[in-house]
């Protein structure tokens, strides 16, 4: 009896750090920050992040605004998340300029890691994002591929529009687009375009261009919500078997309209990859890990002719539950 209630108390001293190491684990609260919780984009950010979340056994609330272009809104959910004295927070920035400051304060009492876009801070303890002006270098490359493909050749009036302005990963993307297009010659810009976040926008915008300019062979759509709106222009006035569209993210409606040739290729990162990635770093950070400054999430041009390969698939319909 003496032996095996040793035997227990030893075993029970041996299970007590491993239950604590549990309770404490599962007390652990990383909040993920995103830019827009309605759009297909960030809602496969917080499918990773909440995959992660139930891997690594901590509590991942999942916040946002309700549109990009809620610069305030996101600045008060990322005050409200830090008050909440959290393990660290994980946060993409819907504006370069004014989320620099609140994040540079918010790093003051927690672990700040970025995705997908930049701040004006250098308070990140680590980054996880696309490398947005090699995606705006793929985009010409397929553009002008495209339209060589529909023309004979690599020639004519090219257009840029562009969501929001003042917004790093955006800007990053025309920089790339506008450096790339110099390889092509026969290419010229033409219209450089700025919208305010809504499709709509997106719409008229590609609307007027294709009125002003007959000699328009390609667009460069460089977000989810204006190759919505690009597309759509695109698909009404008939003009894919002419028209090179290059668009940058995906949801069903792009791939809908890629298969159909409205699109000619879209420009696809991995948000699924960014947000699990994104919780799984802070996670470390919180621990006093040492992680990279950096992680580079990568970017893949998918077009009609390889939208079936295993991996387009993979990043087209990744799983959201």
């Amino acid at each position: 009896m003496k032996t095996a209630f040793a035997a227990a108390l030893i075993l029970s001293a041996a299970l007590a750090p491993l239950a604590g190491s549990q309770a404490r684990a599962a007390d652990t609260t990383i909040p993920i920050i995103v830019k827009d919780t309605t759009s297909n984009y960030w809602q496969i950010v917080l499918a990773g992040a909440r995959k992660a979340g139930k891997d690594l056994g901590v509590k991942v609330p999942e916040l946002g605004a309700q549109s990009e272009s809620d610069i305030d809104g996101q600045i008060t959910i990322l005050e409200n998340a830090v008050s909440g004295k959290p393990a660290a927070v994980v946060i993409s920035p819907t504006q370069f300029a004014a989320l620099g400051k609140p994040v540079t304060e918010a790093a003051k009492s927690v672990k700040i890691i970025g995705i997908d876009s930049g701040a004006d801070s250098k308070a990140f303890t680590s980054f996880l994002t696309t490398d947005n002006v090699q995606g705006g270098r793929a985009a010409a490359d397929a553009l002008a591929e495209g339209v060589k493909a529909k023309t004979g050749k690599a020639e004519g009036d090219v257009a840029l529009i562009t969501s929001l302005p003042g917004v790093g990963s955006l800007d990053q993307r025309a920089q790339g687009f506008k450096e790339e297009l110099k390889k092509y010659p026969g290419l010229k810009l033409t219209q450089d375009k700025v919208a305010d976040g809504q499709a709509t926008t997106g719409l008229n915008i590609m609307t007027d261009i294709l009125t002003a300019d007959p000699k328009l062979v390609g667009v460069f759509a460089s977000n989810l919500i204006m190759a919505q709106g690009a597309s759509q222009a695109v698909a009404e006035n008939k003009l894919g078997d002419k028209l090179t569209l290059i668009g940058f993210d995906s949801d069903p409606k792009l791939v809908g309209l890629l298969k159909d040739g409205a699109i000619y290729g879209l420009v696809v990162q991995d948000p699924f990859r960014m947000g699990y990635d994104g919780i799984k770093t802070a996670l470390a950070a919180s621990k006093g890990e040492k992680v990279p400054a950096d992680v580079d999430t990568g970017v893949n041009v998918i077009t009609k002719a390889n939208m079936g390969s295993a991996r387009s698939q993979e990043l087209l319909d990744p799983k959201l539950n």
